[in-house]
């Protein structure tokens, strides 16, 4: 029944070799979120509650983000396995404009307006003023973590994930060392608590963003070319905006609406409690999908080269080992989270975060749905963005992702926590309904083998060629 997971040794080593540093950078990226929530949490429930606010907008960014290097792999990936640099040139270019425009325009909205901007998503107004604080100062730390993360997630692409781990590895260190700093008021320097933190986070994303220009200006496996980054071309542009944009508005959607989440939780009763409560238990969420995470982009990459290159005939199998094995992951996975939910977490971890008995009780709660589910979550992930992506499929993954978000799981989010007043827990019944319909829909998808498409063919007279022929003139 399972035959199609015996892919050899050579096979699995491949994965382990891609997935490995994937996961690394990955939960770097994590620990940094909770080494963060615990530096802050170390202030109160109220400025870890404001902090989760401020992220908000910024979690969307980072969508968007991850958006584009999802949709600039599906290309990456494929022309990586044609050996054709130029184009790869092109869609880094691309990649850059649009992360730019959009992230600029996120930090001039959180530093003119973060009053207004957090108080559309809370009103609890013990909250805005200091998410206010962090908002007007991190907005700009995304203007160099955009176009480090278009960069970093080409060379994913590429097969060099070693990369993004070392970059993202050494930002955390900073990160972590300037929040010890700036917070609590070490080594001379103020204690700027809320504020503190975010100039840390800031900092940390400068230093990242000039060492991965170090490197992109003096590494020799993939060389930058300045005229196919500077113009790409038309054909490329239709091109990315073809592929590439399903999967930018897919993340974005998904970004916004998983946002809504925390919005609604910002207007119930008990505000405070749970807002606090989910910082940790979505810390600890993100924590526990890292290696989901580093199945998905590995997966994208192997069907995309093996597309690029013309090898399809066992493209099916591969696609349902790793769906498979990463559904694995999550079984294990979440039943140590519920197990740790129940029995370590409330005596070891909550007191660290100063979680009041409420706070502590709804975070046990929303880590139980969390790990329970996790399974599904799994699968869906590595299906949708690792194998339909992988394979050219944007359109269909991107209904496949939002679809279930905004018709069935945030109106009945929003049903029982603001019209109903059922509670938070309710509102996590509501939540997990979108991983229960995004299953049946992404499997039915996968076995109809219709996600399976060369991107990287130009139609008649978009031959790159002859682009970079007229970029030599």
């Amino acid at each position: 029944m399972l035959g199609y997971m015996k892919r050899g040794p050579a096979f699995y080593r491949e994965v382990t070799r891609l997935a490995v540093p994937i996961l690394l950078q990955n939960l770097c990226t994590t620990l940094l979120g909770l080494v963060d929530t615990f530096m802050v949490g170390r202030l109160g429930e109220v400025p870890l509650a404001a902090v989760l606010v401020a992220n908000t907008p910024v979690f969307v960014i980072q969508l968007v983000i991850f958006g584009l290097q999802s949709g600039s792999s599906v290309l990456i990936s494929q022309f990586w396995g044609k050996g054709d640099t130029d184009s790869i040139n092109r869609v880094i270019g691309l990649g850059c404009y649009v992360a730019g425009a959009i992230s600029a325009l996120f930090a001039g909205v959180m530093f003119l307006a973060p009053g207004p901007l957090m108080s559309l998503l809370t009103d609890n107004q013990s909250l805005v003023p200091l998410a206010a604080q962090y908002a007007r100062i991190v907005g700009f730390s995304y203007l160099f973590n955009s176009i480090t993360g278009v960069y970093v997630g080409a060379h994913r692409s590429m097969e060099n994930p070693k990369l993004g781990m070392l970059l993202f590895g050494g930002s955390m260190l900073a990160n972590t060392f300037l929040n010890w700093v700036l917070i609590f008021g070490n080594l001379g320097a103020p204690a700027l608590g809320v504020e503190g933190a975010a100039l840390a986070t800031l900092t940390a994303r400068i230093l990242e963003f000039l060492a991965m220009l170090l490197y992109a200006l003096t590494n020799r496996r993939f060389r930058l070319r300045p005229a196919c980054l500077l113009r790409p071309g038309g054909a490329l542009v239709r091109k990315f905006v073809r592929y590439s944009g399903p999967v930018v508005f897919n993340e974005t959607m998904w970004g916004l609406g998983t946002s809504l989440y925390k919005v609604i939780m910002g207007h119930m009763d008990g505000s405070t409690e749970i807002l606090a409560a989910r910082a940790l238990a979505g810390n600890l969420e993100d924590l526990c999908t890292v290696s989901i995470f580093a199945i998905s982009g590995t997966t994208a990459i192997l069907i995309g080269r093996e597309i690029g290159a013309g090898r399809r005939e066992d493209l099916y199998e591969i696609g349902a080992a790793l769906d498979t094995l990463t559904l694995l992951c999550g079984l294990i996975i979440g039943g140590a989270l519920v197990l740790g939910a129940w029995l370590v977490f409330p005596w070891l971890l909550y007191p660290f975060f100063r979680l009041s008995d409420t706070a502590g009780g709804i975070a046990t709660m929303m880590l139980t749905f969390i790990g329970g589910f996790l399974p599904l979550r799994a699968f869906n992930s590595v299906n949708t963005v690792g194998v339909l992506r992988g394979g050219g499929d944007v359109r269909a993954a991107a209904a496949i992702d939002i679809g279930p978000l905004w018709l069935v799981a945030l109106p009945l989010a929003a049903l029982f926590g603001l019209v109903l007043r059922w509670g938070i827990f309710w509102v996590y019944v509501g939540i997990v309904m979108e991983q229960v319909a995004k299953f049946g829909v992404g499997l039915r998808r996968f076995h109809s083998r219709r996600w399976i498409n060369d991107v990287t063919q130009f139609a008649p007279g978009e031959d790159p060629s002859v682009e970079k022929s007229r970029i030599g003139k």
